[in-house]
């Protein structure tokens, strides 16, 4: 999950924050990748590695989805109604 003590968040926050608006859903995975090559480049190329790379990514949009796009989703059946009212 994406929840790391408060030292780390600001080290990361100083310079995520300079990074340009994103435009495209492109440029979102370009991004992720970037961030999961780079997490790779100081560690060994085995499985368990890979795995947390690509885990890392999966969770981070687990918890994205849980908390936006669930609530989305709900608000979008409160307005219009349940598909399978009980």
């Amino acid at each position: 999950m994406p929840y790391i003590a408060e030292e780390s968040r600001s080290e990361y926050r100083d310079i995520l924050s300079q990074m340009p608006d994103l435009k495209t859903k492109g440029d979102l995975e370009y991004c992720i990748f970037w961030l999961q090559r780079h997490f790779m480049k100081t560690r060994d190329f085995k499985y368990t590695t890979l795995h947390d790379a690509t885990y890392a990514a999966e969770h981070c949009a687990d918890e994205f989805r849980r908390r936006f796009l669930d609530r989305r989703e709900d608000d979008a059946r409160e307005q219009n109604g349940d598909v399978y009212p009980e």
